[in-house]
């Protein structure tokens, strides 16, 4: 792909991670945020991305009610296997 091409949303999606740890080259950071300028939709999902990302890093194994504990530690052993 050529830098002087346009992001198309789904790129941008696939890219957010990159974004917010600072892996972009300098170009694609500027297509990343050239896209932003003009994609209200990309815009509103980088913000929901970050918003996640606040909000996970609050958590702590105590603050999780037990119920939802099992679940996700259910899911997460039976991930490898397929079954849930």
């Amino acid at each position: 792909m050529e830098i002087s091409e346009e992001l198309s949303c789904k790129e941008l999606v696939e890219l957010v991670t990159d974004y917010l740890e600072g892996a972009l080259s300098a170009a694609g950071r500027a297509r990343f945020e050239a896209h932003l300028a003009d994609c209200r939709g990309c815009r509103h999902h980088l913000q929901q991305i970050r918003h996640t990302i606040r909000i996970v890093g609050t958590l702590t194994e105590e603050t999780i009610p037990a119920r939802a504990k099992e679940k996700l530690l259910h899911a997460f052993r039976n991930w490898k296997t397929g079954t849930a």
